[in-house]
């Protein structure tokens, strides 16, 4: 699915949140979203997300805007992960992964569960209730519960925060063989710059609400002279002018 998003403005009273964003990702890519805390990311994913609506702009999925379109549809095609939003602790893993199922209508759910969980290492863990999990096991219960429908456009948000390295590269190598076996489009927010190196097609800077700067990791990089995506990302995030 392709993601347009137009003109996207949100204000909470004076305060602008989000300031006039523009961004479109292809079907099939990812697109990193950085920027320093504040700068509007989670604004700007939750109006992706249909969860706040937007005080101007709009947001296309394949040509339909969700806030005028058949909602409900095209929702149904998307899904999103985040550690910091927590699911359920008193219901178990498996106990979860039927309640997201259902509200998707999923078919064959039971063998979606046994996939997903088989996928992510989860099957020992699924009788378990969710709030016994270390914060590392909840994270790939969240990637699982964001996989669960077979989504098309999928929001990832810190997907490998609280994993120690290995997993980390699980996790990380997991959601690029998932991309390359299904058509999936990604909205990638993570402050792991090695991780946005390695699976975004294309980078986004936020600040204040705004984009700054665009273009691949490498363009980036070679733009403004540093050795790395960190040290990039860093003289963006502390310079006191608009960099784009």
């Amino acid at each position: 699915m392709k993601l347009e998003v137009k003109n996207l403005t949100k204000k909470f009273n004076s305060i602008v949140a989000v300031d006039d964003i523009n961004l479109s990702i292809e079907k099939n890519k990812t697109l990193g979203l950085l920027g320093p805390n504040g700068c509007g990311k989670t604004t700007s994913i939750g109006m992706m997300l249909g969860l706040i609506k937007p005080s101007s702009g709009n947001i296309l999925i394949d040509g339909k805007d969700i806030n005028k379109s058949e909602k409900n549809l095209l929702l149904s095609l998307i899904n999103f992960s985040s550690p910091y939003v927590e699911l359920p602790k008193k219901l178990t893993v498996k106990q979860n992964l039927e309640v997201y199922g259902r509200l998707y209508g999923v078919k064959n759910l039971k063998l979606r569960i046994d996939e997903i969980s088989n996928d992510l290492n989860l099957t020992n863990y699924l009788n378990k209730k969710t709030g016994e999990l270390s914060s590392g096991q909840k994270n790939r219960v969240s990637l699982a519960k964001s996989l669960i429908n077979k989504p098309k456009l999928l929001f990832l948000d810190e997907p490998t925060a609280s994993l120690d390295p290995d997993v980390g590269d699980f996790v990380r190598n997991y959601i690029e063989q998932y991309k390359k076996k299904n058509e999936l489009t990604i909205l990638l927010a993570s402050h792991n710059m090695s991780e946005v190196d390695r699976l975004c097609d294309n980078v986004i800077m936020m600040k204040e609400g705004k984009i700054v700067d665009k273009g691949t990791c490498k363009e980036l990089i070679e733009k403004h002279g540093r050795k790395n995506l960190e040290d990039t990302f860093l003289k963006i995030a502390r310079s006191n002018n608009e960099v784009a």
